[in-house]
């Protein structure tokens, strides 16, 4: 099975958690089932295995999860990992629990950083991204942009300020980079004249 049955720590029996916790164990009893009837042995499911046969892995290994003995029998294929957000993301899997907050902040960091390398990339391609057109920002015109940003009880306001920072800040940056890789290049060029 892809979840092991080894788990740690003292189990309390069914009566305790009964009496701890309101409503614990609701669904113990079949008839409280609403699909209790679909449970039934003999009923017809389709299914012809307990456990559906393995995807074959193709271009290396999958990332696993530390609580699954083996890969889940089916699992997608349409973004391999690859660079360092890959290397981020098999980190992430092979290092920490998916109940664990850094398990999840890491993947977040890979996705970061994947997106930085899409935008980096962009910027050398021959079509690259608009951060004026594509991000919205032009659909706000005319819906009071800046008043409804203001209006009391927005859940948002805690991070409002750091909006334009992470929207803008990357495209300033990479301004930056290229204009001081352009005067690198231009101002020893002007001075061999």
């Amino acid at each position: 099975m892809p979840y092991t049955s080894w788990k740690p720590g003292n189990q309390p029996d069914p009566e305790e958690l009964r009496a701890r916790i309101p409503g614990w164990g609701a669904d113990l009893d079949p008839a409280d089932r609403p699909a209790f009837p679909r449970e039934q042995p003999g009923i017809a499911t389709g299914a012809h295995w307990e456990i559906p046969e393995q995807q074959p892995t193709r271009g290396g290994e999958r990332e696993r999860s530390v609580e699954h003995e083996r890969l889940t029998p089916v699992f997608g294929t349409a973004q391999p990992l690859h660079g360092l957000s890959g290397r981020i993301r098999k980190y992430a899997y092979d290092r920490y629990s998916e109940g664990q907050a850094a398990h999840w902040l890491l993947l977040v960091v890979g996705d970061r950083v994947d997106s930085a390398g899409a935008h980096v990339k962009s910027l050398f391609s021959k079509t690259p991204d608009d951060p004026i057109t594509q991000s919205g920002v032009l659909g706000e015109r005319g819906r009071r942009p800046i008043s409804s940003r203001l209006q009391p009880g927005r859940i948002d306001m805690k991070h409002t300020w750091l909006d334009p920072i992470l929207v803008v800040g990357p495209w300033v940056l990479a301004g930056v980079l290229l204009f001081r890789l352009g005067r690198a290049i231009v101002l020893p060029a002007r001075k061999r004249r």
